[in-house]
């Protein structure tokens, strides 16, 4: 049977981000409008992985123009049909439009969020049907793979990714080759490759997104890797949160075997390989490897002092390779360009691309990846936007939970391994959280804090008791009954952590704390000798609002919005706040027409 030849095909992001704000509701509505318009076999609609612009969907490209529109809606479907697909006329209003000129772009090419990105590990995320391996095949799936297992040797991979560069997408920034070496050194009847998919820092996406919009170059990436270090299993270790990261990689899974990508005698190699997937039940320590490991035999997810390590004694006391999504998102594409065209990537000490999950106060939330080098200021400014109501820029957070907050004065820094953690943050999986000059940075390190020790494993007493103590002053400094010393306890608990803690993740856990008191002291100060919040987040801190009688145009608003009744009119026309009635809420300074009202 002839395949059908269709003119058009509509690219619909069904990722996480764009279903839970009703992209099935509009794949549902194109396929009726299709129909009553005998389209059926003109048009194709293909559901993709996630765009990364998480902020404009749901979001529909039409090719073969590339015309990208965004915050698509259920109503909008019929007139795209009408209009475009019918007549040949663009819907002007779903196009993107730039914040700064609000001119209206077409294509998704030239729309600044994604100018700078260089796409590796995300390349097919938004192509292609994740659901068909031969979509994956069409667009060079699995060449990486053939080449490896048919022309290479297990030496010659591991060289390659070592020439490479490629450092561990993670967190810790590892030699991802010299880590695949050290499992191919350690000779074993059983060995296993793992794929670590934990992803659970706040705010944080990439992995999910990455397995939603394109599993089988993770299958891939694992083929090649347990073939470079002898391993004929392996396990994709994924939270029970990412079901549909979940489904469509056990579909590929389940494809791969089918036409014999996974199995036994791949490519006529004479090399077997199977593959499962492990759902983990959301523990945060489950994404340090010795507690996965533990998690996946079975075992409560606690992690275990090092050496041994994994590539010695892993899994089940086998000799284990654990890389993280992204990681391996990247092997392919090395086997296939080569490690040169790779490693011209990126700085000196750190090659390839990155992907951030950018959020917070900025205006283009999503998922970028962009070269290693990259400034700060190119992702917050040009990528990002810049931030939402054009507020000032006053921290970064990078590396989750277990990274560190970075000022202003460090915007121009090149975003890089070695230069986050000499300014105290790291890279960590990709977080990326913007803050403005509305956020209270003690009550972020309280925020990120109050995560981490609730996540603690309690294994072992530094961070079971360490962080606990430190959340415990965090939290009387916010209520406004810090003391003198306390600053200091701080520094000296945090430094103690860091250096006693039994894994990683424990010892990364006062990141959020130590930078903020780095840079951002005079907060700190202010809340615990001056009995005052500065951003008026903390409540029993927060300063009364007042009204600025030359300003005030004595409208109104602000009593009609005030939930205690604390704005009267005074002597004249004007309006006046009794600061004793006062909650410090702020709905009237958001209402005022004409900012007549501030704080403080």
């Amino acid at each position: 049977m002839k395949d059908t030849i269709y003119r058009s095909h509509v690219l619909i992001c069904t990722g996480t981000g764009c279903v839970s704000s009703g992209a099935k509701n509009i794949k549902h509505e194109l396929q009726d409008e299709l129909a009553d318009n005998d389209l059926k076999n003109e048009i194709k609609i293909v559901e993709t992985g996630c765009h990364g612009f998480c902020e404009k969907g749901p979001i529909m490209v039409v090719y073969p123009e590339g015309v990208f529109y965004c915050q698509v809606k259920e109503e909008d479907v019929p007139e795209i049909v009408e209009e475009h697909l019918l007549k040949g006329r663009i819907v002007e209003r779903l196009l993107f439009k730039e914040p700064m000129t609000e001119e209206s772009i077409p294509s998704y090419k030239d729309i600044d969020f994604y100018k700078k990105q260089h796409r590796i590990a995300l390349a097919n995320c938004g192509k292609i049907n994740p659901e068909s391996i031969n979509e994956y095949i069409a667009n060079g799936g699995y060449e990486a793979a053939g080449k490896a297992l048919t022309k290479m040797t297990p030496e010659e991979i591991i060289k390659e990714v070592k020439d490479a560069g490629l450092r561990g997408r993670g967190g810790g920034g590892f030699p991802t080759g010299l880590k695949w070496q050290f499992a191919f050194d350690n000779e074993s009847d059983k060995k296993y490759v793992i794929c670590n998919a934990d992803e659970g820092d706040p705010g944080a996406f990439m992995d999910r997104s990455v397995l939603e919009g394109d599993p089988h170059r993770i299958i891939e990436g694992m083929l090649i890797n347990a073939y470079a270090i002898g391993a004929d299993e392996g396990y994709v270790y994924v939270r029970a949160e990412y079901p549909l990261a979940i489904d469509r990689l056990q579909k590929a899974i389940d494809a791969a075997k089918e036409i014999g990508l996974l199995g036994e005698d791949i490519f006529g190699s004479g090399f077997n390989f199977d593959l499962h997937i492990k759902k983990g039940a959301g523990a945060f320590v489950c994404g340090e490897e010795t507690a996965l490991m533990a998690s996946i035999e079975g075992k409560r997810g606690m992690p275990n002092p090092r050496p041994p390590y994994p590539a010695e004694k892993g899994l089940w006391g086998k000799p284990t390779n654990i890389n993280n999504v992204e990681t391996l998102a990247n092997v392919p594409y090395i086997i296939n360009e080569g490690s040169e065209v790779f490693s011209s990537i990126g700085t000196e000490n750190s090659k390839g691309t990155k992907v951030f999950a950018l959020t917070g106060k900025i205006k283009n939330t999503g998922l970028v990846e962009v070269p290693m080098g990259t400034t700060l200021k190119e992702v917050v400014f040009d990528i990002g936007g810049g931030l939402t109501d054009d507020k000032d820029f006053k921290a970064i957070q990078t590396g989750g939970p277990s990274g560190g907050c970075i000022p202003e004065d460090y915007l121009d820094l090149p975003i890089d391994y070695d230069s986050l953690i000499e300014v105290g943050a790291m890279m960590g999986s990709g977080g990326m959280v913007v803050m403005d000059d509305s956020t209270c940075m003690v009550d972020v390190a309280r925020f990120f804090l109050s995560f981490t020790q609730s996540e603690s494993c309690g294994k072992c007493t530094p961070c079971r008791e360490g962080t606990k103590r430190m959340l415990e002053i965090l939290n009387r400094i916010c209520d406004g009954e810090g003391k003198d010393g306390d600053i200091r306890l701080l520094e000296q608990l945090g430094e103690h952590i860091k250096d006693t803690a039994l894994c990683g993740l424990g010892q990364t856990a006062p990141n959020p704390v130590l930078s903020t008191l780095q840079y951002f002291r005079n907060e700190y100060e202010a809340h615990i000798y001056d009995n005052k919040c500065p951003a008026g987040v903390c409540e029993e801190l927060a300063a009364a609002f007042t009204i600025n009688i030359d300003s005030c145009i004595g409208c109104g608003q602000c009593v009609k919005v005030c939930p205690v009744d604390a704005i009267n009119k005074g002597d004249g026309k004007y309006y006046v706040i009794d600061e004793e009635v006062c909650i410090s809420c702020g709905a009237c300074a958001k209402k005022c027409p004409v900012d007549a009202i501030s704080q403080g």
